[in-house]
């Protein structure tokens, strides 16, 4: 007999039922969220099972990779996905997911999602440890400009370390301003060193990698952009859509309308690529193909709205570098050649 299973993950507990081929529930349970007491549960009350499926969160890719380890036929889908099924349902609860999620299975009614290897996860998270220190600095800076300003104390244009000169040139004398504002730039010094060291790292990462190596042959594009591409992976096709470039529409019977971006998936990668294209529109002065049409598209339609359309064109780009495993052309006679 056949067997379709459904796992309802939470941080603690798993909710797990098995179908027949008919849909007809066979088995249910509840277990720790254990990969080893989840493959013991399904090989015992499943032997053999077609699909075991599982939706997207914050455990699946280690859930995903341990049970694959060790021999189950598991799946992950999408969570929006398995919503659309599972909120025909008038209950709502871990039961009644796993129920859901199991016929999904039995139907094959679902999209598989690609789950990253570890070591993606694990550039992943080096790329957003840095990306939160790079946000927490401007933001400790503004609090104190936000702190002297209402003594009529302006520091006034300052990057780097006359940041920090000018603050302590305000401040000093006055011991309650200096109890105030020193933490603050005492830490804003620590997230500095910091984000450098992770710069280094990332600078590391890159080096060792070919393929990241031809990725910085786009113009516009760096180390921080080209790490969070290929930690990522996506159709040529589909890859502006996958992070979120490509325009909203909706379409039913006489209404048609295109909206804004859809600003869907992997937001990080999209603000590195963005800010990649105003890069190469702005910055870089070596003449190319691509800077030639987004030129064209910036003197029509404006720089944001180019920049935009830019952005998922370097996506295409990389993506197909990434599959030829070719370096960037800058121009048509290169590749006529």
């Amino acid at each position: 007999m056949e067997y379709y299973v459904g796992l309802d993950v939470s941080l603690k507990q798993t909710s797990i039922c098995v179908v027949d081929q008919t849909g007809s529930v066979v088995r249910e349970g509840v277990v720790d969220s254990d990969p080893e007491t989840i493959s013991v549960y399904v090989k015992s009350k499943a032997p053999g099972a077609v699909r075991i499926g599982l939706e997207t969160g914050p455990t699946s890719t280690w859930l995903w990779t341990e049970l694959k380890q060790l021999g189950l036929p598991v799946i992950c889908i999408d969570a929006r996905h398995a919503k659309a099924v599972l909120k025909m349902q008038i209950n709502k609860s871990d039961r009644n997911d796993a129920i859901g999620i199991a016929r999904i299975m039995q139907t094959g009614w679902f999209k598989e999602v690609h789950v990253k290897d570890i070591d993606c996860h694990s550039v992943r998270a080096l790329l957003a440890s840095r990306a939160l220190l790079v946000k927490i600095k401007p933001d400790l800076e503004n609090h104190v400009r936000g702190l002297l300003k209402n003594l009529g104390l302006v520091i006034g244009r300052a990057k780097f370390n006359v940041f920090a000169v000018r603050a302590e040139e305000l401040i000093e004398g006055r011991p309650e301003l200096i109890a105030a504002v020193r933490p603050r730039l005492e830490a804003r010094d620590a997230v500095g060193q910091q984000v450098s060291e992770l710069d280094r790292k990332v600078m590391k990462l890159a080096r060792h990698d070919a393929q990241v190596r031809r990725f910085i042959t786009v113009p516009g594009v760096g180390p921080i952009t080209a790490l969070a591409f290929k930690a990522r992976l996506a159709r040529s096709r589909s890859v502006g859509a996958y992070v979120g470039l490509t325009s909203r529409r909706h379409a039913s019977g006489e209404v048609d309308w295109t909206g804004r971006i859809s600003k869907c998936g992997d937001a990080m990668l999209r603000s590195y690529l963005f800010e990649a294209a105003g890069v190469l529109l702005t910055r870089v002065p070596k003449w190319s193909a691509v800077k030639a049409s987004s030129v064209r598209l910036a003197k029509r339609n404006g720089l944001r709205k180019a920049e935009v359309a830019v952005a998922r064109k370097l996506a295409v780009i990389l993506h197909r570098m990434w599959i030829d495993g070719t370096e960037f052309n800058w121009s048509k006679k290169e590749i006529a050649a």
